[in-house]
């Protein structure tokens, strides 16, 4: 197959699709790769590097997205890129669309083969190529919340990790997956006190294996939020119902309960945010104030770390892009309720069903649609 790979084209993106070795993998099984002239140049990668594992490198984006039958990339398509898919192609990377309903329906009128890597699923009914990525923002979230902390960011002037004699900040993460367990390695790292809330009594008992008298485990449905919050000096927003927009777990008025200057990075504003008064922001302006609370919703935060997160996605991403190259996409989908699980939109069709429903649109079982 052809397999095209167009440079990301959203603000602050710098990740790329394909690192030069796994385009030496899918070349090595017969497959045309076609990467984008200086793709993965912010990523650390140079075309030199993948046209020796056998890619060819084109000048524009059109011509990627003209000639592949398979277009992999990072960040949802922009608009510019939806107008660019053809009919029947297969575009496989984040999507995120039930926060997104301008491209859902850019996606169903393009009548193309959408692959969301969010909800690829596992056996174990956990999210392997979202992992990776929830993973760096997590950690990213204390390190980002620690820096807007500082008075120069219009912070309390609090250093997380206090210093000799003076106590640290309180964290406060809502959600322990994989975004809130990676915000506690780093926020405990930093000797601050540390909230975790969940609804699972058996994932807080899981993270008190790990973590032990280092955090403080919150049963969600056993505490009082409004007073968690505002205790907090960081507030970690790591929630996520798989494919669906973020549930509403921070409201407007717990603001006004928070200290002047506290902190909220929003890890799932990808998918709408967990924070009422959440809106995407950019690496590039990336805070603003609501009630005298700093607000951190960076929507690509991997995006500022993109060689260590080119590397970890592709980890993870690889082996099913290599079944999808190798088997075509009705084969392997369809031998792998996992994979399948991450079609999301197929030939106009919504096929899964978060989506439908938060939009309204009928729902087409996915595996029903594979087979026209």
């Amino acid at each position: 197959m052809r397999i095209g790979v167009p440079k990301e084209i959203k603000p602050q993106e710098n990740r790329i699709g394909l690192t030069p070795d796994s385009v030496k993998a899918l070349t090595s099984e017969g497959h045309e790769v076609l990467i984008e002239n200086n793709g993965g140049f912010e990523a650390g990668f140079e075309n030199e590097q993948y046209t020796k594992a056998g890619a060819k490198i084109v000048n524009k984006a059109s011509d990627i997205f003209n000639d592949a039958e398979i277009i992999v990339k990072v960040k949802e398509p922009q608009k510019v890129e939806v107008d660019m898919i053809r009919e029947n192609q297969i575009i496989y990377t984040y999507l995120h669309l039930a926060a997104a309903k301008e491209l859902t329906e850019g996606l169903i009128k393009s009548k193309s083969i959408n692959i969301a890597y969010e909800t690829v699923t596992d056996d174990n009914g956990r999210l392997p190529l979202l992992a990776p990525m929830s993973a760096v923002a997590g950690r990213m979230s204390v390190q980002a919340g620690a820096h807007c902390l500082e008075k120069n960011q219009k912070g309390r002037g609090l250093l997380l990790g206090g210093a000799p004699g003076v106590t640290g900040g309180t964290v406060v993460i809502l959600g322990g997956g994989v975004v809130g367990e990676n915000a506690a390695v780093i926020a405990t790292g930093m000797q601050a006190k540390v909230h975790i809330v969940d609804k699972s009594e058996s994932r807080l008992k899981q993270l008190v294996q790990k973590f032990g008298d280092k955090i403080i485990p919150q049963q969600s449905d056993k505490i009082d939020l409004n007073e968690l919050v505002a205790e907090a000096d960081l507030l970690v927003g790591g929630v996520l119902i798989p494919g669906a927009e973020a549930p509403k777990l921070v409201t407007k008025d717990m603001l006004k309960f928070m200290k002047r200057g506290s902190v909220i990075v929003d890890v799932a504003i990808d998918q709408g945010g967990c924070v009422e008064t959440s809106k995407p922001t950019t690496h590039g302006d990336p805070t603003y104030i609501v009630d005298d609370i700093v607000h951190y919703c960076v929507a690509n935060m991997p995006g500022g770390v993109p060689r260590t997160s080119t590397f970890a996605l592709n980890k993870a991403t690889l082996p099913y892009l290599i079944k999808l190259a190798n088997k075509g996409y009705q084969k392997a989908l369809g031998e792998d309720k996992n994979f399948l699980a991450g079609l999301n939109v197929h030939k106009g069709h919504v096929t899964y069903k978060a989506v439908a429903d938060v939009f309204g649109h009928q729902y087409v079982d996915p595996g029903e649609a594979i087979k026209n």
